[in-house]
């Protein structure tokens, strides 16, 4: 049977959804990229082409009428659909390889994302994987403006407008080079002793720093850095060399300590750790490779027995 004409067009009923997400026309568009009142006249458009009022507008926003929902929840699986047909096509046009590019902060990316991307090559291996690594500021910022599907950050309480789920937790510590006075010494260093001493630190926006900044400043204090790097390597080797200490991912500096390059040094108070988190777009459904791979690392992280377990919290 043929369809009628006009038919309802997916970018508005793709914005509806939206609205639906963010609560509001504005931000709906900004969403999708395009102003206000362009977004408006699709909506109108969209509610000419089925005879229906979908919104109540008001000053404070959109709200979807009964209409509106229904027609939301009937197109949502024609938008899945149409978003799979695509992802296929380009697939076709990539040799039957399926392309997603996500990002990683530079401890998802250094010490957990190749076990990850390993364990999905096995599996799955018509599914490219393309990773930028970036700190975990930036990661929020490349899923935000559509240039990665998923993001993996450290610890990042700045997440507005996405969803998130743990994937595990990871430990900071303290650590100094084994010639440093604090790598002989028997008791605890306090969150004073910390801020007053020289530090090599991350980049502002580095989730590491990020979480060492709050616990500091939980004590009404300050860190202090001497030095900052933009890698967790070249963190590593100054404090090797003897700039000063350092709080970095247990993952990060396992290696280094069980060689002896580096000593841990105990702090005093509650455990320092973050969460590490996958997160992408809240008004987005999750494209069929990226669902793919969030199953697979989940996997991974329950057969490694982490001690973090998964849980999805709409951060």
């Amino acid at each position: 049977m043929p369809l009628p004409l006009p038919l309802p067009d997916l970018i508005s009923l793709d914005l509806l959804r939206s609205v639906a997400d963010l609560g509001s026309i504005r931000q709906a568009a900004i969403a999708h990229s395009i102003s206000q009142p362009a977004a408006s006249t699709r909506l109108r458009s969209l509610e000419g082409v089925l005879g229906l009022e979908l919104l109540h507008r008001s000053t404070g926003g959109a709200q979807l009428t009964p209409a509106g929902h229904a027609v939301m929840q009937w197109s949502s699986q024609v938008l899945d659909d149409m978003e799979a047909l695509l992802l296929a096509t380009k697939a076709l046009r990539h040799g039957g390889r399926t392309q997603l590019h996500v990002a990683a902060s530079m401890t998802v990316a250094e010490y957990l994302a190749p076990q990850w991307l390993a364990q999905l090559a096995a599996a799955d291996p018509d599914l490219h994987v393309s990773l930028e690594m970036a700190n975990s500021e930036q990661v929020v910022e490349l899923v935000r403006e559509h240039r990665a599907a998923l993001g993996f950050v450290e610890g990042s309480s700045k997440l507005a407008g996405l969803k998130s789920q743990v994937l595990l937790t990871d430990d900071l510590v303290l650590v100094v080079a084994p010639a440093h006075p604090w790598a002989r010494r028997r008791t605890p260093v306090s969150a004073t002793e910390l801020a007053g001493a020289p530090l090599v630190l991350r980049e502002v926006g580095s989730g590491t720093r990020e979480v060492l900044e709050q616990w500091l400043a939980r004590e009404g204090l300050d860190a202090r850095p001497v030095v900052e790097l933009g890698s967790t390597t070249a963190i590593k080797s100054a404090v090797e060399s003897g700039a000063g200490p350092t709080v970095l991912s247990r993952l990060a500096t396992h290696a280094d300590v069980l060689a002896g390059r580096l000593v841990v040094v105990p702090l005093a108070g509650p455990q320092l750790s973050r969460s590490i988190r996958v997160v992408w777009l809240r008004n987005e459904t999750l494209v069929p490779p990226a669902r793919r791979l969030l199953a697979r690392i989940n996997d991974v992280i329950a057969a490694s027995d982490a001690r973090g377990v998964a849980r999805s919290d709409g951060a």
